[in-house]
């Protein structure tokens, strides 16, 4: 333990807590992460609910996401034309209990289409994974993002949950409605 926190990978945020990963940790466990392939059900939901791939469809499978993940989830059609749900979920979970993080999490959805804006930019076409100081959607938190290409127009998807969310889960899920998608 005392190894760990020496070289950052852990932190007692206060006398009376216990220790919890640094971001310095979850970058470690992100670059050694092996993707797992979502499962058959999910998958099958998944496709079900993309149906004809409208932008109806689209909004049933960010649904459907979200209940599989556990997690918020935000589909940007293309740069301007944004959908989210799943946010009971994100405040669900206890590290939202605290207001701050309440107050901080409300800040992002209200700047949700700048940020979006932003990641067509910036993000590579292959799914990324963003936590800490490098997540646009704010250092208390983690996000698996993909890239697609349908119909000749760039689109976004993406789930956001606490820096403790399933990545492997959610990696594979977002891999898997790229795949669909492009």
């Amino acid at each position: 333990m005392l190894e760990l926190d020496n070289e950052g990978y852990i932190s007692q945020p206060h006398t009376s807590a216990g220790r919890i990963p640094t971001e310095k940790a979850y970058l470690y466990y992100l670059e050694n992460l092996a993707q797992k392939k979502i499962r058959p059900a999910a998958a099958k939901s998944i496709d079900e609910a993309l149906g004809e791939k409208s932008e109806e469809n689209f909004k049933q499978a960010a649904k459907i996401i979200a209940q599989i993940s556990g997690q918020a989830v935000f589909w940007a059609f293309h740069r301007r034309n944004l959908y989210y749900t799943g946010l009971s979920n994100l405040f669900s979970q206890p590290e939202f209990a605290d207001l701050k993080l309440v107050y901080d999490i409300s800040d992002v959805i209200d700047r949700l289409d700048e940020i979006i804006d932003n990641l067509f930019h910036d993000l590579p076409d292959a799914v990324q994974v963003l936590v800490g100081s490098h997540n646009p959607f704010g250092d208390f938190c983690g996000a698996v993002l993909g890239k697609y290409l349908f119909r000749g127009q760039t689109g976004l998807i993406g789930i956001i949950g606490p820096m403790r969310m399933d990545y492997e889960k959610n990696l594979g899920i977002v891999k898997y409605v790229q795949e669909i998608l492009g």
